[in-house]
């Protein structure tokens, strides 16, 4: 009994102390048994995303096909691919070391998302010697589908995107290739698999559930990004795996470039954007003339408001002028004044001007290209910064900014005030329009600040020459049968591998709207106190006016009247004009059909608002930068500025000097100088009799505010020389 008991736990040690035959090698494979092949003939923006997230992750990286020609097709007409795997078994024939492990992965549209510790811990886990990636659909032959194994749980689908393997195993698999370069890798490695005797001795399966990699075509839905302690990575959430290597194959650039923003830690919750201040060019300690030259595009395709303050702005660039070329495109006759009052001032200041007129019949398209021939024509134009006149551009040190932040494409976020609406898109529907991702609404409200590669920009962006001359060098970049001219740009730039970077990292300015611009006035900026309130108000609003409710700049020059700033020079200049261009003013006497009951007890020389279509415009005056000063220096009094005139009066010595005393027809009045003491007219001014205290010199944009009955009975003092004009309204609750 006791001998046989020995011999039985003899026996059951002796298994423990043998493995079974299919068990791994002990311990992990050394990272420096990995190498990283891929093939790049060209440097484009993919390749360097995809290197920069290698270097990340300590990954050795060596590229095959510099410099050589791609014959590889392009994957859209037909199948290709064969130049990578001569490229590949070229490559390993150079490698001895059997023990050697090699991923063999594209590059253009590959980030890593993790490391080669996890990356080799993964592929031993497999026990196979080969595996690639897998995919949800069969390509390019779909009469193979039954043909491919089946597997329990997972996608069953070869993908040649990305695969690793032992270095025997893998010159095996590629020994037999003899195609040409624009064969098609993928149904080559399809044949090999699908193939039992092979599969079997080389070793080859497949990462089904997306372990080690994750193709993005036909699983746009099962991966989202996992933001985790401090770093960030892509989740299949079908799988609920973490993916070593992300691949945006197929027609899913856009989604890798999204996922791009973010994965290998470009941009985290606790550290922001991680890469914003990389591969910088500095233009700080150069003298003027090392400046890069810039050819400065400006197009005005449509009436747009503010055109003449476009040109303050553009004029006020933080940049030397001597390394500035500019070209203007103007398709509107109505801003050919614009134009022409800017050049007559300040073209000397630029190297150069080239400006195609409304009559030169240029179309808006042609335009753009003859703007971009201005600068690849131009051998010391390294940039062309694209401008459209509805811009506007707040920080003048936008040019610099772009520059500095090298990038061969990139764009300043403007918005629209008020709105959810940015100069670029987020993301694209099926058929190209706009979309909203997942972050556009905390990218645009600032709780996410970077550089962000997105596939669509428009109204301002930055270009670089070189780009110009080579990926973007074709004639047709902004024609379409199906597109607008916009969206028909931004798609070929992408089809070039060309990324579009947006940057909120400033703040940059923002776009005006000018869908319901008119042009049957003046000055019909005047009119744009809606559509572009805060336009309006910088061009129109005195800049000491926001002091009025925290500085107490207020002034009491008689009692109950107040004295405060409102206008600036250019709208009481702008105002007087729009007068006077009317030019149907009253004649003064009592009998005035305008008014109610058509009589006046003291009639003066006035235009109506209503008579130039201006009484709303100047009620939402009244009731944003009137009422909040009332209802300040009347506490208890609220106003919705009913008014029951608004008007512009006109003082001439032989016209109508003066104005009797009287009593205004209101419960307060506000009366604002339009003109200058001094230099438009001699005299004027107004005196409160009851408190014997006059305003001899009412400073040009200031405001008076007074009661209108009973205590402030008052008279317009004679104006003796030149024309004064007022602004006046008669507001009741």
């Amino acid at each position: 009994m006791k001998t046989e008991t020995l011999t039985l736990l003899l026996g059951l040690l002796g298994l423990t102390a043998f493995p079974p035959l299919r068990c791994e090698p002990k311990g992990s494979i050394p990272e420096g048994k990995l190498l990283v092949l891929t093939v790049a003939t060209k440097e484009t923006d993919g390749f360097k995303r995809f290197m920069r997230s290698a270097r990340h992750f300590n990954y050795t990286v060596k590229v095959l096909g510099r410099g050589e020609k791609w014959n590889g097709g392009d994957y859209i007409s037909a199948p290709g691919g064969g130049q990578k795997v001569r490229l590949l078994k070229s490559a390993l024939a150079d490698i001895k070391e059997e023990d050697k492990i090699i991923l063999f992965i594209e590059s253009y549209d590959v980030i890593f998302s993790s490391g080669p510790k996890e990356l080799l811990k993964k592929f031993q886990q497999t026990k196979h010697k080969v595996v690639f990636s897998a995919e949800t659909l069969i390509w390019p032959d779909r009469h193979l589908e039954d043909k491919h194994p089946h597997v329990r749980e997972g996608k069953r689908f070869l993908g040649a995107g990305g695969f690793i393997g032992y270095v025997p195993n893998l010159k095996k698999m590629v020994s037999d290739w003899s195609g040409e370069d624009n064969d098609s890798d993928q149904l080559f490695y399809t044949k090999l698999y699908i193939n039992p005797e092979k599969r079997k001795s080389i070793n080859i399966t497949l990462d089904s559930k997306c372990r080690l990699f994750q193709n993005l075509h036909g699983a746009l839905d099962e991966v989202v990004l996992k933001f985790e302690d401090g770093r960030v990575r892509a989740r299949n959430v079908l799988y609920d795996t973490l993916p070593v290597i992300v691949h945006g194959n197929g027609p899913t650039k856009l989604q890798i470039n999204y996922l791009g923003n973010y994965i290998s830690n470009v941009w985290t919750f606790e550290t922001g954007c991680t890469v914003c201040n990389e591969d910088m060019r500095p233009l700080s300690g150069l003298k003027e003339s090392e400046y890069p030259g810039v050819v400065i595009g400006v197009f005005i395709q449509q009436p747009t408001p503010f055109v003449s303050v476009f040109f303050e702005r553009l004029l006020n660039l933080q940049y030397p002028k001597n390394r500035l070329k500019l070209f203007i495109y103007n398709q509107e006759p109505h801003h050919d004044q614009h134009i022409r009052s800017f050049l007559e001032n300040h073209e000397a200041d630029y190297q150069a001007v080239k400006l195609i007129g409304p009559d030169e019949d240029v179309d808006p398209i042609t335009s753009r290209n003859l703007g971009f021939d201005m600068c690849r024509d131009d051998i010391d134009c390294e940039y062309f910064f694209s401008v459209d006149v509805e811009v506007v551009l707040k920080n003048d040190e936008t040019l610099k900014i772009l520059i500095e932040l090298n990038k061969p494409f990139i764009a300043p976020m403007l918005t629209k005030p008020g709105r959810l609406w940015t100069n670029f898109w987020g993301a694209l529907s099926a058929d190209g329009y706009y979309a909203r991702s997942e972050d556009y609404v905390d990218i645009v409200q600032g709780r996410r600040v970077g550089i962000w590669n997105v596939p669509y920009v428009s109204q301002v962006y930055l270009v670089s020459a070189d780009v110009l001359r080579s990926e973007l060098k074709a004639d047709d970049l902004f024609h379409s049968a199906t597109l607008d001219a916009d969206m028909a740009f931004c798609s070929k730039v992408r089809d070039q591998g060309v990324f579009m970077f947006v940057t909120n990292m400033h703040t940059f300015g923002r776009v005006l709207s000018t869908e319901n611009y008119q042009m049957n006035h003046l000055h019909n900026d005047l009119w744009q106190i809606f559509e572009n309130p805060v336009d309006w108000e910088e061009r129109y609003i005195h800049e000491n006016y926001s002091k009025i409710m925290k500085d107490n700049i207020v002034e009491t020059p008689c009692p109950d009247v107040y004295w405060f700033p409102v206008f600036t020079e250019v709208a009481c200049k702008h105002l007087v004009e729009e007068m006077e261009n009317f030019g149907q003013w009253s004649g003064g006497g009592n009998v005035d059909n305008r008014i109610q009951g058509g009589y006046e007890n003291v009639p003066t020389i006035d235009i109506h608002m209503n008579q130039i279509n201006y009484e709303k415009e100047w009620h939402k005056f009244l009731l944003e930068y009137i009422a909040p000063v009332t209802e300040k220096m009347f506490p208890g009094y609220y106003t919705r500025c009913t008014s029951y005139l608004n008007f512009v009066v006109r003082y001439k010595p032989d016209e109508q000097p003066s104005l009797a005393p009287h009593h205004d027809a209101s419960t307060f009045t506000i009366n604002i100088a339009l003109n200058s003491r001094g230099i438009d007219y001699q005299g004027g001014g107004c005196r409160f009799l009851r408190y014997n205290c006059s305003i001899r010199a009412p400073r040009k944009g200031w405001a008076l505010m007074h009661p209108g009955r009973l205590t402030h009975y008052h008279e317009g003092l004679p104006t003796t020389a030149g024309v004064r004009y007022i602004a006046v309204s008669f507001v009741d609750p």
